[in-house]
């Protein structure tokens, strides 16, 4: 009896702690929402699925507990519960998977409209490239980096010239835009992750990986490594932050000395820099 009562209180308790909990995802600032949808649906399977298990252990426990005179009752196989148990399980995966094929979909899917941008891991800091004037990136490559060019951009591709280069500061978007990032990394595994926009994606040295969002709140967000990449790993911090569209336009114009012709003058060349 009293197995069977812990059994109850701990089925009861965990649907009550995780209805009353105070640790919970931070308020979302992207148009990831069906994340949150999907993980929740998948709580309330597995959940359910949890509290019957252990309820229908504590009724086994109850009504199977040893009394004098009873024998146990050998039964091998039941076709019937076996067929019950396949349908019910096939049908609870198949409810877990739909959603998430669903939205993985969507999550690889991105927006002619989306301006790309790109999210530059290293031990142990994020650096940024954002579209100048002309709106678009300039070709990269990991040959091409070095102490004058950490991003590796190509200095024969014209687009090159008006990049705004960001190393170790913040990243700005504007609000309501959607944006590709291009995510590459010059050592080890990184992962961009920041916790508000609902959306992860790894760093591959040798690779260009890609994540796509539209923020959806204005505010300074947290942007962390989500793969441990050595003793620095924890300290790897970077910011977000989102703007109404006018002001990251102000912002964007006063970055023109962190143009890629600007603090690159060595590579591009005498007569590339005009005063």
């Amino acid at each position: 009896m009293a197995v069977a009562l812990i059994l109850v209180i701990v089925a009861i308790g965990s649907v009550v702690f995780h209805l009353v909990s105070p640790w919970w995802w931070t308020p979302i600032a992207s148009n990831w929402r069906y994340i949150d949808s999907t993980i929740i649906i998948t709580f309330w399977i597995t959940g359910a699925v949890f509290v019957a298990v252990v309820l229908f252990m504590a009724y086994c426990v109850y009504r199977f507990r040893h009394q004098a005179g009873r024998q146990a009752h050998y039964e091998p196989e039941n076709k019937r519960l076996e067929w019950w148990l396949t349908i019910v399980t096939g049908i609870g995966v198949a409810a877990m998977l739909a959603p998430g094929l669903f939205v993985w979909r969507q999550f690889i899917t991105v927006p002619e409209d989306a301006t790309d941008i790109e999210i530059f891991g290293q031990q142990w800091q994020w650096s940024f490239r954002l579209p100048g004037a002309d709106g678009q990136l300039a070709t990269s490559g990991a040959h091409l980096i070095s102490p004058d060019n950490p991003l590796g951009l190509n200095k024969d591709d014209p687009k090159s010239q008006d990049d705004v280069v960001i190393e170790g500061g913040e990243l700005h978007l504007p609000i309501g835009k959607p944006v590709k990032a291009l995510l590459r990394s010059v050592d080890v595994l990184h992962n961009f992750y920041v916790p508000e926009l609902r959306a992860k994606m790894d760093l591959v040295p040798g690779q260009v990986s890609y994540i796509w969002f539209t923020p959806t709140r204005t505010g300074t967000f947290d942007i962390l490594c989500a793969e441990l990449c050595g003793v620095g790993h924890s300290q790897m911090r970077g910011k977000l932050v989102v703007q109404e569209q006018s002001d990251y336009q102000a912002w964007l114009q006063d970055q023109a000395s962190r143009s890629f012709a600007r603090v690159a003058p060595a590579i591009n060349g005498p007569g590339t820099v005009s005063d």
